[in-house]
């Protein structure tokens, strides 16, 4: 990866706006079927033209094709891996865990029962997006019945040779990434029935995923590994204190970096952040609680949300916990929480406080998440990246003194 040499460089969290005629194709069903797939290399086109438009440096596919049926940032996973099953819950038999947002439903009991914390971030609801009262409750669950293995050999082909063509004829400072899912969102929720441990379990998925990411770089992209778990998990387990959640955190970068073996370093992006339910946020685990520990995964960058109001004071926590030589921090200085577009100077306001404890060579500007989803509609997300640019050359200009 390309550190800010020059200027400050920007990126973003992955999902952005799709076509709607491609999307209309998406949204027929969760198998990305030969009519999309004919579709896709045009679409990336679309949306690698519209970064570079909005002044991105390091720029995606749009993540479009895990958009497939409508699915979650983590849903396209489960058409490349084999080895779990989706079985009825056994009402009798204790949960695994907790689910999103549990010590804010302890904490908010009526915003919960309403449902309102369901309807995303930012924006207005979407129809057929939220329905309002109570979640209902969960009837299945995933286990781990057999070996698990990763087929998606010949899908994730498709999306980096989209991304290739893509890129073809840009800007040679032009970088590109593909979001791929972590091993504990794909794992650590999933009931293991098959394995002698949940060690052995979770370096078995951590496997699985390699082959993704190794796919990945070996096309010549960085690897973006989305897991929110790392600071959410602290969620699904509301009686733990930190102490327990720190020893748990432990055991994921563990996990983490078992699955990044063997990858080239300046080849990883790790991205966490505290989840994009629209929520109140304040039983978030503290990011000086976690950031140590998210310094000992095997990557160059890290991704990490900064600019909702919950977070956007902890840059002051990399004052003390110092950034290791070479690394690269990218902080989300665009909010996917608000429909609310971030003035360019405040932008620049926040990069320049992060330049000031990591250095200005290793900052690029980033956003907490993906955008294309969480706001209310595609013309605010182009006027965020536009906004992040523009903050990027104001402080540029006072980083730089031109």
């Amino acid at each position: 990866m390309r550190h800010s040499t020059h200027r400050i460089r920007s990126t973003h969290g992955g999902n952005l706006p799709r076509p709607a005629a491609f999307d209309a194709l998406l949204r027929q069903g969760p198998i990305v079927t030969a009519e999309v797939a004919a579709e896709l290399p045009g679409a990336v086109r679309y949306v690698v033209d519209r970064q570079l438009e909005c002044g991105v440096d390091v720029l995606n596919d749009g993540e479009y094709v895990k958009a497939a049926g409508g699915g979650a940032y983590s849903g396209y996973i489960h058409q490349r891996v084999s080895g779990w099953e989706v079985l009825p819950v056994d009402p009798a038999r204790p949960r695994k865990r907790e689910g999103v947002g549990e010590r804010e439903r302890r904490m908010f009991p009526g915003f919960y029962e309403s449902g309102l914390w369901l309807q995303g971030s930012g924006g207005p609801v979407r129809p057929g997006y939220f329905t309002p009262g109570r979640p209902p409750e969960r009837t299945t669950e995933r286990v781990a019945t057999g070996p698990v293995t990763y087929t998606g050999h010949d899908a994730i082909r498709a999306d980096t040779d989209a991304l290739t063509k893509a890129l073809s004829g840009k800007p040679a400072e032009t970088e590109g990434f593909v979001a791929a899912l972590g091993p504990l969102s794909l794992g650590a929720g999933a009931r293991n029935e098959y394995y002698s441990s949940e060690e052995e379990y979770m370096t078995a998925v951590a496997e699985v995923v390699r082959e993704e990411y190794k796919a990945i770089t070996d096309a010549g992209f960085i690897v973006q590994i989305d897991e929110p778990e790392f600071a959410t998990s602290w969620q699904f387990y509301p009686d733990w204190d930190v102490p327990r959640y720190r020893r748990y955190l432990e055991f994921c970068v563990e996990i983490i970096n078992h699955a990044l073996d063997g990858l080239p370093e300046d080849q990883v992006r790790f991205h966490v952040c505290w989840g994009s339910g629209h929520r109140p946020h304040v039983t978030d685990i503290d990011l000086v609680h976690i950031a140590d520990l998210l310094l000992k995964i095997n990557a160059q960058a890290y991704s990490v949300e900064a600019g909702n109001v919950r977070h956007a004071h902890e840059w002051t926590v990399w004052r003390d916990i110092k950034l290791p030589d070479g690394k690269i921090l990218v902080p989300g200085v665009i909010s996917h929480a608000t429909d609310l577009v971030e003035a360019p100077g405040l932008v620049a306001e926040r990069l320049v406080n992060y330049a000031g404890v990591v250095g200005r060579e290793n900052l690029q500007a980033g956003t907490d998440c993906g955008i294309g989803s969480r706001v209310g509609h595609e013309e605010i997300v182009w006027a965020k990246l536009r906004a992040m640019a523009q903050g990027c050359e104001l402080a540029s200009e006072r980083l730089w003194g031109r």
